[in-house]
């Protein structure tokens, strides 16, 4: 019995030992490597590395020359810079050391209910604001509280947050960012400037995607530059992660408009004029075994309908009449499927009655 209880324990004594010189071996490789996602590297670190949101970033840059801050609401698409642009200015107003004492960040993967507003907000925004910056900058007398993706939080955590944002206002601001201003109930919303983040333009774009590329070393051809742009519409974050994904599958291999089709998921354009002449067709039996191989390829359907929307809208085959009568269609179809409906049943429906536009004249 003692032979067995000792066995495993001498057995198991070098193995330990083993691992432990591995993992220190790894944790050596860790970090001298550091491999992070590229939309967390190139993050802007600062106010001016915040591109094409002039009106915020000069609000900012006031109040680091020591103007008093308000409370912020920053509203748009995703993938504009608005958590990015508070993170850079409240890393510039506290420096790396109190950063982490004065800012409090709460987004949707947190609890933020009634309860945490009340209670975790609350205290942190009664806390008083000490501390002063080891580089001898002169540190604002507030903290800031930022609530990602406010519009996720529900109405009666956002009227719990009235009050204290009055309570508190010589010691915290609060900075809301959203999607959608909508979902901002008025009280809160009159209590905040409010600023806008427009969707970033095509050379904008383009020129960050360059930056990255040279200083990841990654071939890609300026068709395939252009592509990236149109298919990440304004979010910049879309378009880095497509092409760290696009990188990595290339392997040092020169990245091209083929490629980042396919890491998109964009459906080709092939694909769609195939569709659309197989309504023109008048075949149901051809439109039906279209739509099969289409759900059965892996598209979405609901990137389809997007597609589908463009293509429909700028072509010059559809009369003003018919194009309103699909893009109605498009909208239900879009509205089924985000309800959960069936992806084929709605694809059939869609075609079925694009097919009876196209034919119903000749």
């Amino acid at each position: 019995m003692q032979a067995f209880l000792k066995g495993p324990s001498s057995i198991s004594t070098k193995p330990v030992a083993a691992k432990e010189k591995g993992a220190a071996g790894s944790s050596g490789e860790s970090k001298r490597t550091k491999p992070i996602p590229w939309v967390e590297k190139y993050r802007p670190k600062n106010v001016d590395e915040v591109a094409f949101q002039d009106e915020v970033v000069a609000v900012l840059k006031k109040s680091l020359e020591g103007a008093d801050l308000p409370n912020l609401l920053f509203y748009g698409p995703p993938g504009t810079g608005k958590t990015s642009t508070i993170l850079a200015a409240a890393r510039e107003l506290f420096g790396p050391e109190l950063f982490r004492q004065r800012v409090l960040e709460l987004n949707a993967s947190d609890e933020r209910g009634i309860q945490v507003i009340r209670e975790k907000v609350k205290a942190f925004a009664q806390l008083t604001a000490s501390g002063s910056r080891s580089d001898g900058k002169i540190c604002p007398p507030f903290k800031i509280v930022i609530l990602d993706e406010a519009d996720s939080m529900t109405s009666a955590a956002q009227a719990a947050l009235r009050r204290t944002m009055e309570k508190e206002s010589k010691t915290t601001r609060f900075c809301l960012i959203c999607n959608y201003i909508s979902r901002i109930i008025e009280p809160l919303t009159s209590r905040c400037s409010k600023f806008r983040f427009k969707p970033l333009s095509d050379s904008i774009q383009q020129q960050r995607l360059l930056d990255v590329s040279e200083k990841e070393h990654v071939k890609i051809s300026n068709e395939a530059v252009s592509y990236l742009v149109k298919v990440s519409e304004g979010d910049l974050r879309k378009a880095i992660t497509f092409l760290q994904s696009a990188t990595r599958l290339m392997g040092g291999k020169e990245i091209t408009e083929k490629i980042v089709t396919e890491i998109a998921g964009v459906i080709p354009k092939e694909t769609i004029d195939e569709l659309l002449l197989g309504c023109q067709s008048g075949s149901f039996e051809k439109l039906e075994t279209l739509a099969k191989n289409l759900i059965n390829e892996g598209f979405a359907v609901a990137q389809l309908v997007n597609q589908l929307h463009d293509t429909v809208v700028e072509s010059q085959d559809f009369s003003d009449k018919q194009k309103s009568v699909i893009v109605e269609k498009l909208a239900e179809v879009d509205k089924c499927l985000a309800d959960g409906a069936d992806e084929f049943l709605q694809l059939m429906s869609l075609c079925a009655l694009v097919m009876q536009q196209l034919t119903q004249n000749t």
